[in-house]
């Protein structure tokens, strides 16, 4: 139902849980009562045809996908014919208040599905287009989608996955790496995989007492995936990223080995101070700090956590220390400021991990849908006029 993005069938929709049709009955219980009590009245004085419009008041990469996969199982369940008209392919820019989707069928049977159609459609749209902006800040480094801790639940967790897939792909059209997948085997298939990324977490590490032991353990039990190994968790970033090369020094050569940086907030990288991290980046990408800067921006440069100078800073020490072949991946608040900060600073990263692609404010995800006419016949609120077919034909041929 979905228009294929750039000619290529949109993967894990059909899998995906918040896809699966509902009963009429959780229908009945989970939409608005305003929509259930149209639904009876029209079917006692007669259904008619409607066209719905669907928008967002705010710009957005369109990604209608799942809501379009769950409205086409719960039409089928009903035996009602509907047809879509997606005026946006997915994985397009959309401007604000620009109709998304029309959809026309029966009014019996769409009235009570408006609630969860647009549940399913705004936050999405806003998720994807944060995600493009992220993966376009970096365009030569993999991101992957590690989202669904911040989730409320697996039905966001796979709106949000959906989100990143689309608009990593809408990035990579753009000449991007993108989005190539993410955390949790569940929402894989939206990037084309059958399973999650990751290796250790914190705890694991607490757990076997030393990052080295902890990598010892990862790699007895999984000896054929690569190893990505936590390197904040003493505080000894630089210390124990070595130690886990030279323990490993044949999977250092070959590049399957990756120190990954999550230093928090509240402290530096080992080995760096405010001056020693203006130093590093001194060195390296002069420019990033030539030019005004917000106290947001000079942190993810500078400051603790991980910063740009904090990423040179392993880059360097790995190198000198003959494992030129080892990766980094980088994760903490990589939201689309701070990987246009990253890029400014050429910092060395081959992989990101961030779920900072979830909309900061969520009023601006609430989609909006308007019947536009009944029975064929253009009829909408005032006000909205501008989501008629004949309003927008005419806008387009006076703009030609």
């Amino acid at each position: 139902m979905v228009q294929p993005f750039n000619g290529v069938e949109t993967p894990g929709l059909s899998t995906a849980s918040s896809s699966a049709p509902l009963s009429d009955a959780v229908i009945t219980a989970r939409t608005d009562s305003y929509f259930n009590r149209t639904k009876q009245i029209v079917s006692r004085f007669g259904d008619c045809e409607v066209t719905y419009a669907f928008f967002i008041r705010r710009p957005v990469i369109s990604a209608p996908g799942l809501m379009l996969e769950w409205l086409k199982n719960v039409m089928a369940e009903r035996n009602s014919p509907y047809t879509v008209e997606v005026a946006h392919p997915e994985g397009e820019w959309v401007g604000a208040g620009e109709p998304l989707v029309y959809i026309t069928g029966s009014f019996t049977h769409l009235a009570d599905l408006e609630t969860l159609l647009l549940q399913k459609l705004g936050s999405p749209c806003v998720a994807a287009h944060r995600a493009y902006q992220i993966a376009l800040s970096l365009p030569h480094t993999k991101f992957l989608a590690m989202d669904a801790r911040h989730c409320a639940g697996y039905e966001m967790q796979e709106l949000m996955a959906y989100a990143a897939s689309v608009g990593g792909r809408a990035a990579k059209r753009d000449g991007a790496i993108g989005f190539i997948g993410t955390a949790n085997d569940a929402v894989a298939p939206f990037f084309g995989s059958t399973h999650g990324y990751g290796t250790m977490p914190h705890a694991l590490i607490g757990y076997a007492g030393s990052t080295v032991r902890a990598a010892e353990m990862f790699h007895d039990l999984y000896p054929d995936t690569d190893l990505v190994v936590l390197v904040d968790y003493f505080g000894k970033e630089v210390t124990d990223a070595l130690a886990v090369c030279r323990r490993f020094p044949d999977l250092a050569a070959q590049g399957k080995l990756a120190v990954r940086l999550d230093t928090h907030g509240g402290r530096f990288l080992e080995g760096l101070t405010t001056q020693e991290s203006y130093a590093v980046l001194d060195r390296h990408a002069p420019d990033a700090l030539r030019r005004y800067r917000s106290d947001s921006e000079l942190r993810y440069l500078i400051g603790t956590g991980v910063s740009a100078a904090a990423v040179w800073r392993m880059r360097d020490m790995l190198d000198e220390g003959g494992f030129p072949h080892v990766k980094i991946i980088a994760s903490s608040g990589f939201g689309v400021t701070k990987c246009a900060c990253m890029a400014d600073a050429h910092a060395p990263i081959d992989v990101v991990g961030t779920g900072s692609f979830i909309p900061d404010l969520w009023n601006e995800t609430y989609a909006t849908a308007d019947i536009i006419s009944y029975n064929g016949v253009e009829r909408v609120k005032v006000g909205r006029e501008f989501l008629l077919p004949s309003q927008r034909k005419t806008q387009k041929g006076s703009a030609e």
